[in-house]
């Protein structure tokens, strides 16, 4: 992809790792745990590797389980290998009117870091530049679930890894739906039906939407069959060779949210302003709005979703293979070049590890990558991780596919919303696609 096309989707991709990862989350100063099992460096100091993110080494004492959480896995690598684990971190005033994923682009290109924390377009960059180690050898990749090497994997190589799965799917008041007998849809037939059932009944506007979260709709109409059909690579080396055309795929997704859109089951124009959450939120919390969308950690987190007053439920998005959870994800990447590298490979082992993973997945409550850890997750959430613990999913992201996913097709919606047609939609798709074809 060409780093015009890329320069388009920056704001979508940033905010999917701000709001999915939580990482967006107040941190408090910086901290340097005391060294303990000290290995000195040739100049006799401790030994130490750099790592580039959104954010600082936490506070012990903050309330923030996200951060908490990866530094507890950094405190077990660092006292194992006893070296220290330095945080080089973006702040968008250092940076100005660059993005995040801007500045690591620079950074891992000119060898800054050892390593760092990835969007799934950057993962997809700089592993097709051959910037990023194949993670392959590493021991704890043996224990991955097929999606997360699925949607790593650039040209044969392992670039990256996440320490949680992020699914997203409908949040829906169960409520509201036992109240005019309503079933939970699994198709976009079904979930027509319920808004116009929901509508008849003085609901005016019965799915509460955002600017950034509205794509996932199309990518389970688009791609249902694709991943779980069996024919997963042939299908997609046919998009990234011109055999095939996205905008094939996508047509079904954009038109099923047109017809949202014209019958009044989602304001597009407040979809345009909304933030995620913070938007459609309050009007979901005081059920007014029974359906909303988000990612699996807002319904953990009582700032979001996470302490309602009636029965959530979290499913998949309506397809024609039934509830179909959306999957992105984030993934830490090595240097190929890094000037710490086999430290850098040993402390990465020991944080991807299934010791740590299982840590890291009992405190934030997610969906580990590791197929041997099972997360002991809410009630709500029982629908969605059934799915996926099935391997019944769609991926929103993929390193492998030469059109990047999440943050294009983020925008292009964002195009329907303010008035595009489908067919002004799909053309963009096809632009797109022609000019990954010329790189």
């Amino acid at each position: 992809m060409s780093r015009n096309t890329n320069s388009k989707i920056k704001g979508p991709i940033l905010v999917c790792l701000a709001h999915i990862t939580a990482l967006a989350l107040t941190a408090c100063g910086t901290m340097v745990p005391p060294d303990k099992n000290l290995v000195a460096g040739d100049d006799g100091h401790r030994k130490s590797i750099n790592l580039f993110g959104p954010m600082e080494k936490s506070n012990p004492d903050a309330d923030n389980l996200s951060r908490t959480a990866f530094d507890k896995t950094v405190s077990i690598a660092e006292d194992e290998l006893g070296l220290t684990v330095e945080y080089r971190t973006y702040t968008a005033e250092n940076y100005q009117e660059k993005t995040y994923d801007d500045v690591v682009l620079g950074r891992v290109r000119n060898n800054m870091d050892d390593l760092y924390l990835l969007n799934p377009d950057t993962i997809q960059i700089l592993g097709s530049e051959g910037k990023l180690l194949d993670l392959s050898e590493l021991d704890s990749a043996g224990n991955l679930r097929d999606v997360v090497r699925i949607a790593n994997t650039v040209d044969g190589k392992l670039v990256a890894i996440p320490q949680e799965v992020v699914a997203h799917g409908l949040f829906v008041n169960k409520d509201m739906f036992d109240r005019y007998g309503l079933s939970l849809p699994e198709t976009p037939e079904d979930l027509l039906e319920c808004c116009r059932v929901f509508q008849e009944n003085g609901i005016e506007t019965p799915i509460g939407a955002n600017r950034w979260w509205l794509e996932n709709f199309v990518f389970a109409l688009a791609y249902a069959d694709l991943y779980n059909g069996g024919n997963t690579d042939a299908e997609i080396e046919a998009l990234n060779n011109g055999e095939a055309k996205y905008s094939d795929y996508m047509r079904p997704g954009f038109e099923f949210l047109q017809e949202l859109i014209d019958k009044g089951y989602i304001d597009a124009e407040k979809a345009c302003t909304y933030e995620a959450i913070e938007g459609e939120g309050p009007d979901f919390l005081s059920q007014k709005t029974p359906i909303v969308m988000a990612y699996w950690g807002a319904a953990n987190t009582e700032t979001a979703y996470g302490n309602p007053d009636f029965n959530l439920q979290v499913i998949g998005f309506p397809s024609s293979r039934g509830q179909m959870p959306v999957i992105s994800n984030t993934g830490y990447g090595i240097n190929v070049d890094a000037e710490h590298l086999e430290d850098t490979k040993r402390v990465l082992d020991i944080i991807l590890s299934d010791e740590c993973l299982q840590i890291y997945t009992e405190t934030n409550k997610v969906i580990s990558p590791s197929k041997n850890i099972e997360v002991d997750c809410i009630p709500a959430l029982k629908p969605l991780n059934d799915k996926v613990d099935d391997n019944i999913y769609v991926l929103g992201s993929n390193a492998g596919m030469k059109v990047e996913q999440w943050g294009n097709t983020c925008l292009i919606v964002r195009s329907l919303l303010s008035g595009a047609t489908v067919d002004e939609c799909m053309a963009e798709f096809d632009r797109l696609q022609e000019e990954s074809l010329r790189d």
